[in-house]
């Protein structure tokens, strides 16, 4: 970035987007935010992030836009459109975009923003809301090349590791395919506790299995830890999982790629919401398992 590009927009400041925005300014850039939630303007002025009264507000004379949204709605809702962001943000401005959305609702951001003149960067960030204010989110991208290479700066601000992966859709395809390694993760970890439980094998025993094992993926040893306090605190909700398994299986169904993984372990995810889990981790699986086992809590 340059040194007239210091000014930087952050639309959606929730989880994510809030402490995405405080390492940003801490980085030396000048950030304006806006959310719809008036909770979290409030604790984005708390820790000296400037608020703008609305989304336009925030936008005006911005070299960059990050976006940080729930889903594909609030993407459209807030970028598209007559009234939408796209629409008063600047030729030649740049618009970073961080969420988990469909390649659909991506593709119509892309073709407003070059009606625009508007670079638009795909950007979604990989990690979670309890490590983004350390700085050791990662991001996979893809857009304008030039304008990504400009951008390093401002990407170096709140993530560890980017990596450009083309000019299209492709970040998109690379989140998809990174939560359904995760998920079908969970699943697997769930069948394969239970199993263990019902060999007979202690709950801490067969945690310090898996973590000794061939199997010790970063993924298995990051969800041991809390396991072996029963710890379920949500760091990615298992609602989120399943709304990130519709967009996996969208994405498979329209590219021809079966995903019968992805379908099963989807309605492992809407067995946990309705039976009220919505809200717990996302390796709740581990409970869904247990529960249609016959196993009940097992000895800390």
């Amino acid at each position: 970035m340059t040194d007239d590009s210091k000014n930087i927009a952050f639309i959606g400041i929730g989880k994510m987007g809030l402490p995405m925005s405080v390492l940003v300014a801490k980085a030396g850039y000048a950030v304006t935010a806006f959310d719809r939630s008036a909770a979290r303007l409030d604790e984005a002025r708390a820790q000296g992030i400037s608020i703008a009264a609305s989304p336009a507000e925030a936008v005006g004379g911005k070299a960059a836009i990050v976006t940080s949204l729930p889903d594909d709605a609030a993407l459209r809702g807030a970028l598209l459109g007559p009234t939408g962001l796209i629409a008063t943000m600047a030729a030649g401005s740049v618009l970073i975009e961080t969420s988990t959305v469909s390649v659909e609702a991506s593709a119509e951001v892309d073709a407003a923003a070059q009606a625009r003149g508007v670079f638009y960067l795909r950007a979604p960030v990989s990690g979670n809301a309890s490590i983004v204010h350390t700085g050791a989110l990662s991001c996979f991208v893809s857009g304008p090349k030039d304008a990504y290479e400009n951008a390093k700066p401002l990407f170096a601000a709140f993530t560890r590791a980017q990596t450009y992966l083309g000019p299209g859709e492709e970040a998109r395809y690379a989140k998809l395919a990174v939560n359904l390694m995760i998920a079908v993760s969970a699943a697997m970890m769930a069948e394969s506790l239970a199993l263990a439980r019902k060999g007979g094998i202690g709950w801490q025993d067969i945690l310090k299995v898996l973590d000794d094992s061939a199997v010790a993926s970063p993924m298995v040893k990051y969800k041991t830890a809390p396991l072996r306090n029963r710890d379920f605190d949500s760091t990615f909700s298992c609602r989120q999982m399943a709304k990130d398994l519709d967009l996996i299986l969208g994405a498979g169904h329209a590219v021809g790629v079966p995903l019968q993984l992805a379908a099963q372990v989807r309605e492992t995810y809407g067995a946990l919401v309705a039976q009220g889990d919505g809200d717990a981790d996302f390796i709740a699986t581990v409970k869904h398992l247990e529960r249609l086992s016959g196993l009940g809590e097992p000895k800390l």
